[in-house]
């Protein structure tokens, strides 16, 4: 039995910013050898971007690169330089998979396109993840995480009511598209183990996030109903929101669903009464005095602790949970229980704290090892993939292929 549930597969990524390098990493992590391929000229942009390690601005340090591609190897080469081509021809001999993020056509123009790949390793897998895919009216018009999050509507239903629509926070999408690569990868893997075929997988990021909005879009089809922005509320429940609590900047969110959790959370506040009051009985009548009820709970949890809050409520078997901040996480005893974060020294910029993984295989568990420096793989993979001589080698530098 392998130690890993990916030992043995063969990972090449032509990839830039977070999806990409996050989905190669997951694999990475559950036992797959990832060579990514960069170029020392066009820096991928979370090298550039802070923060960085010591404050010390640095393309090895960059703390969003760092975080989104541990365990893989680095290897720089100009695609646009003949001889690197011929190094990259025998890396994709080497390789079962290939995950492309450039912009639709990128890779085809560059001669590495799928039926390009196949021409020199007829059983490889190549995943696409374009962010409007290969096909249809926007392909290959480049964009990224940002005006791909507006596109999906999740801005439409984010925010209060009173509010134009809002971005939720970050570019969402950028970590829900690793996750589905992942699986279509895996299931490509499989198919391969099956037949002995490889496959072209083009993943729309666009066409991944939609899922995501599967509810708000069948309530639109079958009742008519646009579901618009509650802020923290919900038609399904009250109260449901977020509180504040003691403390400075401190919150809880409380979510209400059943008669017996209303009254179990009356009588966690003292004030089991309340819970019969006819404008609150039932939750028809609570979903329609939602802002008077708000206000009530919320000057309950002023006068107590967000932990303790949480803490008392989740005892009560009520769903209540603290607002974390990011030093609230770093602390976290879940996290903490499962070793969620790993400290790693990293050559050159220090000891940075990886994030673990959201799944752990108890017979095949996955490993965190970090991120690489800039280039740092290149003789590395060119003399024990590609089989390169020293006297080749040193060739290929001397006519900058590797920049």
């Amino acid at each position: 039995m392998n130690s890993k549930a990916l030992a043995g597969v063969h990972v090449v990524g032509f990839e830039l910013a977070q999806a990409g390098p996050m989905t190669t990493s997951f694999l990475a992590a559950y036992g797959a050898e990832v060579i990514r391929i960069e170029s020392q000229k066009h820096l991928d942009w979370h090298r550039q971007i802070g923060p960085f390690l010591g404050d010390v601005n640095n393309p090895d340090r960059s703390c969003c690169f760092l975080h989104a591609n541990p365990g893989k190897m680095s290897m720089t080469l100009n695609l646009k330089h003949e001889h690197a081509m011929k190094v990259i021809r025998r890396i994709i001999s080497w390789a079962d998979v290939v995950v492309d993020t450039f912009a639709g056509g990128v890779m085809e123009r560059l001669g590495l396109g799928y039926n390009d790949m196949v021409k020199i390793k007829p059983a490889i897998i190549m995943l696409s993840s374009d962010t409007y895919g290969h096909s249809g009216p926007f392909a290959g018009t480049p964009s990224y995480g940002v005006p791909l999050t507006a596109l999906s509507g999740l801005p439409h239903i984010t925010g209060a009511p009173d509010q134009m629509p809002q971005f939720p926070g970050f570019a969402i999408t950028d970590f829900i598209i690793p996750r589905t690569n992942v699986l279509a990868i895996v299931s490509a893997l499989d198919y391969r183990r099956k037949t002995g075929k490889g496959q072209y997988i083009d993943a729309s990021q666009f066409e991944c996030t939609i899922p995501l909005l599967t509810p708000v879009i069948l309530e639109l089809e079958a009742n008519g109903v646009d579901a618009g922005r509650i802020g923290n509320h919900s038609r399904y429940g009250a109260p449901h929101n977020v509180y504040r609590c003691r403390g400075e900047d401190r919150w809880c969110a409380i979510s209400v669903f059943t008669d017996q959790e209303w009254w179990s959370l009356c009588e966690v506040m003292s004030n089991p009464a309340l819970a019969s009051e006819p404008r609150f009985a039932t939750l028809s009548h609570r979903l329609e005095n939602q802002d008077e009820l708000d206000r009530i709970v919320e000057a309950w949890t002023m006068t107590h602790p967000a932990e303790e809050v949480m803490e008392t409520l989740q005892n009560a078997g009520i769903a209540c949970g603290v607002l974390q901040t990011g030093r609230d996480l770093a602390g976290d005893p879940q996290l903490k229980y499962d070793n969620f974060y790993r400290e790693i020294d990293h050559p050159g910029a220090g000891v940075f704290s990886y994030s673990g993984m959201a799944a752990n295989l108890s017979r095949t568990p996955y490993e965190i090892t970090r991120a690489p420096n800039l280039g740092e793989h290149n003789e590395f993979v060119c003399r024990n993939v590609v089989g390169l001589s020293d006297e080749e080698f040193v060739e290929l530098l001397g006519q900058e292929a590797f920049e």
